[in-house]
């Protein structure tokens, strides 16, 4: 599905050649994926600062070569395929990371696994013009319940923040009821209510 970004928030991330780097090379290889994390709120939402970018990537045995040779050891740090193939053959949870050996730019790699968020996220990519092409980012509804899952497991505020920015630019863009339905079923619903908490503490500001 295309989706178009807001002019302001797409020249944002667009200009990052160390974002494209990784973009453009995930594309060519023909890997499916979706970018998620700080990346993705900055879409959705207003710019911040963010040194690495989060994918969800369908990987498996067939293609695990296809992306190792994509990222070439001259250029950046993989992990041994031993490692990427364990994290793949994980139900959920798995994660590995791709560093640009010059910049120190990183990509958190998290395989689908058999996670139906994960495979929902996959399926239902927005695709916006950023990174030199059409590129694959992940729906609203799927980045604020991973940032409410962060926010219960670590407690950091900048999740609760990143939520309310998200909910402040692109509110209109995203399916509130089909949200209400992820978050019970993320068991979230707490975690959900201090985000709309500091959704008006963002709008005083």
């Amino acid at each position: 599905m295309r989706f178009d970004a807001r002019p302001r928030k797409r020249s944002s991330v667009q200009d990052s050649q160390y974002f494209e780097n990784f973009i453009q090379r995930l594309r060519h290889s023909g890997i499916p994926y979706v970018i998620t994390g700080s990346v993705a709120v900055i879409v959705y939402g207003a710019p911040r600062m963010t040194h690495d970018i989060d994918l969800v990537v369908a990987l498996g045995k067939a293609n695990i070569p296809v992306l190792l040779s994509a990222f070439p050891e001259d250029e950046f740090y993989v992990p041994p395929v031993e490692v990427v193939m364990t994290e793949c053959s994980r139900s959920a949870r798995g994660q590995f990371n791709i560093i640009h050996h010059e910049t120190g730019f990183k990509a958190d790699i998290y395989p689908v696994g058999q996670d139906p968020l994960l495979r929902w996220a996959l399926q239902n990519a927005r695709e916006l013009e950023l990174f030199g092409g059409v590129t694959r980012v992940a729906p609203p509804e799927y980045v604020i319940v991973k940032k409410l899952e962060y926010f219960r497991e670590g407690g950091s505020a900048k999740h609760l923040s990143d939520i309310a920015s998200i909910l402040e630019y692109s509110s209109d863009d995203i399916d509130h009821p089909l949200l209400a339905s992820f978050i019970r079923k993320a068991g979230v619903d707490t975690e959900w209510e201090q985000a709309l908490a500091a959704c008006s503490t963002f709008e005083e500001r």
